[in-house]
């Protein structure tokens, strides 16, 4: 119906906020969606069911005139990113979550020719079910989720119902794996069967915003692995050939594992403090465990106390088990607040004594 793209862009600021009236049932939707330029975008609705259209268009046009007074301008429409119908209700299906592997273990597998590897991106879980003519997106934790409508219109072009598991990165969407295609659950099959029947559907049909994550394995692997290293990439993940598709994570090791260029973890936000600073804290059991403060940059807005925040970091102190040189990423709404532990700290190594 009506659809309205709005820009702020100012010093390090780069901002979209798009906003959207859809028809639904008998009556009308008020959408947006609102982010980082760039980046997939945070959804909701301003209507919590359908009302009449005059309704609808008040609250629109109401949400144009705050943000322009804020000095958001309008811009080319690139797309609306579709909400899911039932955000609360649990879909059933839950991804694979990988283990992280350290420096010896990656050169092991680097070199083994039963592991592939893929590229570890830096974007968000998304998997991508079409059942019919309706496509759901799905978050790491098994709710419909928010999706990109280039990602939609992609997906709808292949004619048979699948479950694919990847990264949204902006307004595209990085196939890693196939679930299901048609009738035929792929999990209890190889990875290799798996991604090999992945490339042949995705060969198929004309998808501009769905893309394969490829495939390397020795002797390829070690000299791509370099370069995405060098590219500044997150990471890469190593998935044994044989393996099923495994939901959960294994309480140690596993088939399939991820290594990262640099360290990453997810806090919860306890405190807004001065200067666009908030405080963060870990579980460790029982226990919550201060891990320090962390600056929010002026695109980002100041996360409120018991979000997940994603920061990236040099390492953590043992002692006192705060992060060092830390740097927001964003918020984490695929991330429960009781993930937030300490085992995912790396902490800095400790210098021998000499006696």
């Amino acid at each position: 119906m009506d659809s309205t793209t709005l820009y702020f862009r100012q010093g390090p600021s780069d901002k979209v906020y798009r906003v959207s009236i859809q028809l639904k049932d008998h009556g009308f939707m008020v959408h947006v969606a609102y982010g980082r330029r760039g980046s997939t975008l945070t959804t909701g609705s301003k209507t919590p069911a359908p009302v009449e259209y005059q309704i609808a268009k008040g609250i629109y046009d109401q949400l144009i005139k705050e943000k322009t007074a804020k000095g958001y301008t309008p811009g080319t429409d690139a797309g609306f990113a579709m909400p899911p119908e039932s955000p609360g209700q649990h879909s059933g299906i839950h991804c694979q979550v990988l283990n992280p592997i350290n420096e010896q273990q990656l050169n092991q597998l680097l070199f083994n020719h039963d592991y592939w590897m893929q590229e570890k991106l830096d974007g968000r879980r998304l998997l991508i079910m079409k059942d019919g003519d309706q496509i759901t997106g799905i978050n790491r934790l098994g709710y419909p989720t928010a999706i990109p409508e280039t990602i939609v219109r992609s997906a709808a072009k292949y004619p048979r119902s699948f479950l694919l598991d990847g990264e949204a990165v902006g307004d595209t969407f990085h196939a890693f794996d196939l679930l299901t295609i048609g009738p035929e659950n792929m999990r209890t099959k190889c990875f290799s069967v798996r991604y090999l029947r992945m490339r042949d559907m995705l060969n198929a049909f004309d998808h501009p915003h769905i893309r394969e994550v490829r495939v390397f394995f020795p002797p390829q692997s070690a000299g791509w692995f370099q370069q995405f290293k060098n590219e500044g990439k997150e990471g890469v993940v190593f998935k044994h050939k044989d393996a099923p598709y495994t939901p959960g994570r294994p309480n140690s090791g596993g088939s399939q594992l991820k290594y990262k260029f640099y360290e990453t973890a997810s806090f919860v936000v306890t405190k807004v403090n001065d200067q666009r600073s908030v405080s963060l804290i870990l579980f460790e059991g029982e226990k919550v465990r201060p891990a320090g403060n962390v600056t929010i940059p002026p695109n980002h807005d100041v996360p409120a106390p018991g979000t997940v925040a994603e920061c990236r970091y040099l390492y953590a102190f043992k002692e006192s088990g705060s992060i060092y040189q830390p740097v927001f990423l964003g918020t984490r709404e695929d991330i429960r607040a009781e993930e937030c532990t300490t085992a995912q700290l790396k902490y800095k190594a400790e210098v021998p004594t000499t006696a």
